[in-house]
């Protein structure tokens, strides 16, 4: 009884948080409503009240965040102004003639895509919806065309600009938006090669069609429409590694260059816009309410000594750092199966990120490791938001699309493992701009 008394706040908030994640209440209430059941325990009711209002407030008041409008802004823009032709046209140059070559033009186009957008669901429909016809018409299996896009749409989240290394840098209190944003480029790249491994192997074996070499003509053409798109990239990246601008600045730098790069495409036009900016203004406060009651979720989470429980829990099975780094994958791979990557990185970037730096892994690297895993989480069952996307879009049923996604996952888990134990692979970049 006296164990009861002494942990029911840690143990209203379990139960509340977990509970009503089971019931389909949206996730930021969930946050809410777990945070006040554990301090209502332990504290008067008006004292609790004030607390989360005040909590909630402090956690959206901060500068950096008005990055994650602004990129969601320059995202919808992009979506809406022409841009996933035009690097497919590109990716079909990378891609070249390899077997499957409209698998690996898929991956490709979803990376570059992706990265320009922030968003994987964005990515999935704007480049499924293109390839997925022209990959029916070569008479590739749709289950696996679907898993190809399903499995490379995340990759944009860990190659930069990426909204989610934004909340991680906000939630860790001192890792830099930009180093991370460089960080992220490898493993990204390692994460959509993984794809293309299995894609080129799959292809082998149930012989779909090679692509033709290009010609310079189509190679000159296919540069110079999609170049002013990935010049965005070299302003927005290289001007806050150089310095130049903060990440905050490159993001509204971002809007005006992808509402100008629309209208010189001629694919974004002037009435459009009203509903872009109430579009991006919609998605901006569903992120930013998470923001608001995950900060009051960590205050409770933190007045509990929760992550210091269950940092003595990992601790208890091993002092391994090895063991702990995969076992903290392990619980994340499952986080990412039930939950969406924003409230994930709010909620256990306080949780694991101490214990990662207990035992010697740097900040940044950790990140990495966190997006890496919640990338692959969003692409399973039962609450894949990229899963559903890449099904609806090809029109095939989750559970046929999950076996050609079974390779897919287990090459992506073996390429999270090498970002996790070879810690050069995150950081080389960085260390070379002089930014670590």
């Amino acid at each position: 009884m006296d164990f009861l008394l002494d942990y029911l706040p840690v143990i209203s908030i379990i139960v509340v948080f977990f509970g009503f994640l089971f019931l389909g209440v949206p996730v930021a209430y969930t946050l809410l409503a777990s945070a006040f059941a554990g301090l209502v325990t332990a504290m008067p009711f008006d004292t609790v009240i004030k607390i989360l209002a005040q909590r909630s407030i402090v956690g959206i008041d901060k500068y950096s965040l008005l990055c994650i409008p602004f990129f969601i802004l320059a995202g919808t823009l992009m979506n809406r102004g022409g841009l996933a032709q035009r690097l497919i046209n590109l990716a079909k140059l990378i891609g070249g003639p390899l077997p499957g070559t409209l698998a690996h033009v898929n991956v490709i186009a979803n990376m570059l895509f992706g990265s320009l957008s922030g968003s994987a669901v964005a990515a999935a429909a704007a480049i499924g919806g293109t390839m997925t016809p022209m990959m029916e018409e070569e008479k590739y299996d749709m289950d696996f065309a679907a898993a190809v896009n399903i499995a490379s749409c995340p990759t944009g989240l860990l190659i930069p600009p990426s909204n989610i290394f934004i909340l991680y840098a906000l939630v860790s209190g001192s890792v830099s938006i930009a180093t991370l944003f460089v960080a992220g480029y490898l493993p990204g790249i390692l994460m959509g090669l993984s794809v293309m491994i299995v894609s080129f192997f799959y292809a082998k074996k149930h012989k779909y069609p090679t692509g033709t070499r290009p010609t310079i003509k189509e190679v000159f053409f296919s540069l110079w429409n999609a170049l002013p798109a990935l010049f965005l990239i070299v302003i927005v990246i290289g001007g806050i590694a150089k310095g130049v601008f903060s990440a905050t600045e490159a993001s509204a730098i971002a809007v005006m260059y992808s509402l100008i790069l629309g209208f010189i495409y001629r694919e974004l036009k002037l009435k459009e816009l009203p509903n872009i900016f109430l579009i991006s203004a919609v998605t901006s406060s569903i992120v930013l309410f998470l923001v608001a009651t995950s900060s009051a979720m960590s205050w409770a989470m933190t007045s509990q000594d929760i992550p210091s429980l269950i940092a003595d829990a990992l601790m208890g099975i091993s002092t391994n750092p090895i063991i702990i780094m995969l076992l903290i994958n392990i619980l994340l791979l499952i986080v990412g199966m039930f939950m969406d990557m924003s409230p994930a990185v709010l909620i256990f970037t306080p949780i694991f990120l101490p214990i990662a730096q207990q035992i010697g892994i740097d900040p940044v690297h950790f990140g990495v490791i966190l997006i890496f895993n919640l990338c692959i989480g969003i692409c399973t069952p039962p609450v894949g938001s990229a899963l559903f996307v890449g099904c609806s879009i090809a029109e095939r049923k989750i559970e046929k699309v999950i076996r050609p996604l079974l390779p897919m996952f287990a090459l992506q888990f073996a390429m999270l493992m090498v970002v996790t134990y070879v810690p050069s692979i995150t950081l080389f970049l960085p260390k070379l701009f002089g930014m670590m």
